[in-house]
């Protein structure tokens, strides 16, 4: 049986971007396993995110994760008590120096705050605004146009979505589902292939009683492994995750998939590979549904539709 798996590297903060990143592409490349990073390029607003405390399930989720710990003090007063740094004005050098590395760089968002608790109260000039400043910033730090994104929190909209196929992007990844497709949103079907992410996050699993940390590396093991053969499942990382305090974990669970004959490829790859057939690609819905481990709603994969 051949089961592949694609990484996906979100980077949220300031703080996750300068320390945390190099770290965890080190260990990436010393695995051989190739990765996606995509990276905030605006403001760091992260302790704006307070503002989520009325939320079904977000006191839970940040008692579970740990999170002052995970993103540290300063990071939770940014964009608050502190001016919120602008992040790739700070680390463009370390972003180059990941590109430079092999892996593939792309956009997350410019205001990860913004984005994340706004997006679904945007017009289209508004999101245009707020995608174009990304761009920019990327084209100024990597001196090419960006080929790949996806959003923060998987938050989607029709907006958003056109705004993709404004851009010609390879694909993005803004949706949790079973398998790429094209995403069509009430009554408009987009051109940009969506590749979901198939696996839950190392956060929606830490602190919950029927995943102890012993338990989470079994827990992807079994989820990889029951995938039909020629699969590719695709897992979410973040750097202030994986590449700090979770490091050790992460690197065993590499090690794990490793032994157990997993096939660790690339997105952009697997991108290429589905879109020299477009008409064998399905058309699915995009609804707004929560899931276990992570609050509030996000952009989830529907069932196949028929157009005409």
């Amino acid at each position: 049986m051949s089961v592949r798996l694609a990484i996906k590297v979100d980077v949220d903060t300031d703080r996750g971007t300068r320390e945390d990143t190099l770290p965890l592409a080190q260990t990436l490349q010393g695995a051989g396993c190739p990765a996606t990073f995509l990276f905030s390029l605006g403001p760091d607003n992260t302790g704006k995110a307070i503002r989520r405390v009325f939320r079904p399930g977000f006191l839970k989720k940040i008692g579970r994760t740990n999170v002052a710990s995970n993103y540290g003090l300063r990071t939770l007063m940014n964009g608050t008590l502190l001016p919120a740094p602008m992040i790739g004005q700070r680390n463009e050098g370390m972003l180059r120096q990941i590109r430079s590395m092999g892996f593939t760089v792309g956009i997350h968002c410019w205001d990860h705050f913004a984005w994340q608790d706004y997006l679904a109260r945007w017009d289209l000039p508004r999101t245009q605004q707020e995608f174009c400043q990304a761009v920019r910033e990327f084209e100024r730090i990597f001196g090419e146009k960006p080929r790949v994104a996806g959003t923060p929190g998987w938050q989607v909209t029709a907006h958003s979505l056109r705004v993709y196929d404004e851009f010609e992007l390879l694909y993005g990844s803004d949706t949790r589902g079973p398998h790429p497709f094209f995403p069509r949103w009430r009554d408009e079907t987009f051109t940009t292939l969506q590749i979901p992410t198939t696996l839950p996050t190392l956060d929606e699993l830490l602190g919950r009683p029927e995943y102890p940390d012993e338990r989470i590396i079994p827990h992807y093991l079994e989820l990889i492994k029951d995938a039909p053969d020629e699969y590719v499942h695709v897992l979410t990382i973040h750097s202030e995750l994986e590449g700090r305090r979770y490091l050790r974990l992460f690197q065993e669970l590499i090690a794990a998939a490793k032994a157990a004959k997993v096939e660790f490829i690339k997105l952009e790859n697997y991108a290429e590979m589905l879109l020299k057939n477009r008409e064998s690609i399905a058309v699915c819905e995009v609804h707004e549904r929560s899931i276990a481990g992570r609050s509030g709603t996000l952009a989830v994969q529907g069932a196949p539709v028929f157009c005409d």
